[in-house]
């Protein structure tokens, strides 16, 4: 009887070269950054940074390369050993470096020292992910609905600007799905956070959110689905990036951005689109500080009994108090308990 089993077609693997700019990039992963170091004994990651004349800024990261702004055009380059952990370099939007050319050999050899920055903790929480850096505005994007607001998602990124030295900017997109937002946004307009309400069906607040970011640079940071990447569209509509509907099944975003990266918008906005983010970490805060970054929280704990009370089960407790009394929010509560609980567990996005 015939073997009608199908044969494995042969196909003619590319005889790829050492030199290859991606070589890296295609070893397995166990075999990634052996070089470099993953753990402890890798060279301290902020000791890389140097003061040095920048002649170039990093447009998206590529593994060990990275799309650089330098002599005018977006030219892809290596990125120098000592710059990279781990077969991926440690460069993000934003970053200002200097590049070294030698006729088509573009290497980017320095990076300056970065004077903000967006990050999360990274895959099992174990190193720093950084998102964007050198910026001045933190846009957290928001929706009335589709997906539904989630306080959390929103206290975490306030903190993550607090942390990395950005000024937040509160925008609540997709106005026209509601009649009037939800009322857990009061909270927020209490703590005297700049807040835009806009919609990119009906134009509302687009220009006053232009204005706010003219001659600046803002990393846009969200869930998926919030309209992150509309916004820009609706910034500069000649650049016409892809956008996807959420889901009429959970209302979740579908992600559309992938990677990171820096655009250039008219009236001198840099701005950095991300790729939409389901849950946020808290990267380099302990649980004893997260009360330090809820502002209305922080002035009530004055008044606790002990000094070191953490506010969740302490007698004498001036913040469950206010609660109990609403004079602060049982949503605002519970998402700090959630941070802080989240610090305590294995996982920072609990």
């Amino acid at each position: 009887m015939k073997d009608r089993r199908r044969k494995k077609r042969r196909v003619r693997k590319r005889d790829w070269s050492v030199n290859d700019l991606d070589a890296e990039n295609r070893q397995p992963r166990r075999f990634r950054g052996l070089d470099v170091g993953l753990g402890t004994e890798a060279e301290d990651i902020d000791e890389r940074f140097e003061a040095i004349q920048p002649n170039g800024v990093v447009v998206s990261p590529y593994g060990v390369l990275a799309f650089v702004e330098f002599d005018g055009q977006e030219r892809l380059c290596r990125v120098a050993e000592r710059l990279c952990v781990g077969g991926t370099s440690i460069l993000a939007p934003g970053d200002r470096v200097r590049v070294d050319a030698q006729q088509d050999d573009l290497c980017v050899s320095a990076v300056q020292h970065r004077q903000s920055k967006l990050s999360r903790p990274a895959t099992k929480g174990q190193r720093e992910q950084v998102i964007a850096v050198n910026v001045d505005h933190i846009l957290c994007v928001v929706a009335v609905a589709q997906p539904r607001f989630k306080v959390g998602v929103l206290d975490r990124f306030l903190i993550a600007a607090d942390i990395g030295h950005i000024r937040p900017i509160v925008v609540v997109n997709k106005t026209d799905l509601a009649e009037e937002a939800p009322r857990e946004f009061d909270v927020y307009r209490d703590l005297n956070l700049p807040i835009i309400f806009t919609s990119c069906e009906t134009g509302e607040g687009i220009d006053r959110l232009r204005t706010l970011l003219e001659n600046s640079v803002s990393v846009l940071a969200g869930q998926s689905g919030v309209g992150k990447t509309s916004l820009i569209n609706c910034l500069h509509p000649d650049i016409a990036l892809e956008t996807r509907e959420v889901s009429d099944y959970n209302e979740k975003g579908r992600h559309t951005t992938t990677v990171s990266r820096l655009y250039h918008l008219a009236g001198g906005i840099d701005i950095i689109d991300t790729p939409g983010i389901r849950q946020l970490g808290v990267w380099d805060v302990t649980k004893e500080e997260v009360a330090l970054y809820f502002p209305d929280i922080a002035a009530l704990g004055e008044h606790c009994r002990f000094r070191d009370c953490s506010h969740t089960h302490e007698p004498g407790c001036a913040v469950q108090d206010a609660v109990e009394t609403g004079a602060l929010p049982a949503v605002r509560y519970k998402s700090y308990c959630r941070i802080r609980d989240s610090l305590d567990s294995k996982s920072p996005w609990a």
